[in-house]
């Protein structure tokens, strides 16, 4: 049955996960990364730790230290309910309980809000949301975007996946999106007619399978790569 969540939430992941997520190689780490809805994930705290260029872009960071920290919470309580009552749409590998998912969650989201201070003063946290966003063109070689489209196909449509992935694409050379599950832990319903438009405007579009599955069946990304 997978989660209903009713809006979008704040829910990290880590440094790790990003790399099976997005099947980042050594020579992909040293690019220069757009992590585009970031949230509260501590990947960039960790990047810039490993000595890496990452900007992470959501509206999530107009908010204070204290405010994101409380809406964490609230989200915790939430998302930790429904994976207890819906443990068998998920693979319990790495992590062995919803319990402990949790504890992982929230030491990469504690990274995080431990990083923003001095991140928003390097400009490493930008303020901005799809479908426009706050950079020029090209000026990244890797957008990243984590659990947002095709996560939340029920909340925003084909049109807003179609110009969210353009935009994107105009400040990027290649676009990587993970998962292509919705939160009910089906293929989103925008996959193919996203794919197909992409194509027909002269994207190269591709599914690619990930070394990363939590939501079963949830272990391919869609990689675009730009004109």
């Amino acid at each position: 049955m997978g989660l209903k969540l009713e809006q979008v939430v704040p829910w990290g992941r880590s440094l790790t996960e990003y790399i099976a997520m997005f099947d980042l190689s050594e020579a992909d780490l040293q690019r220069q990364i757009l992590d585009c809805g970031g949230g509260p994930a501590s990947f960039n705290a960790e990047m810039t730790q490993h000595g890496y260029s990452v900007v992470a872009c959501d509206p999530l960071y107009q908010f204070s230290v204290a405010e994101i920290r409380h809406r964490i919470a609230e989200t915790y309580t939430n998302i930790l309910k429904q994976l207890e009552a819906n443990q068998q749409g998920y693979l319990w590998r790495e992590l062995a309980s919803p319990q402990q998912l949790g504890q992982v969650r929230m030491a990469a989201m504690q990274t995080f809000l431990n990083d923003l201070p001095i991140g928003l003063q390097q400009r490493r946290y930008q303020v901005g949301a799809l479908p426009q966003l706050p950079f020029g063109f090209g000026q990244f070689d890797l957008a990243l975007c984590s659990h947002l489209l095709f996560t939340y196909s029920d909340h925003f449509s084909l049109d807003f996946h179609l110009n969210s992935i353009r935009e994107l694409c105009r400040v990027a050379a290649e676009v990587r999106i993970f998962p292509l599950l919705t939160l009910g832990g089906e293929l989103s319903p925008f996959l193919r007619s996203t794919i197909d438009t992409l194509r027909a405007e002269g994207y190269e579009a591709q599914i690619r399978p990930v070394p990363y599955e939590f939501q079963s069946g949830g272990n391919q990304q869609l990689q675009v790569r730009c004109r």
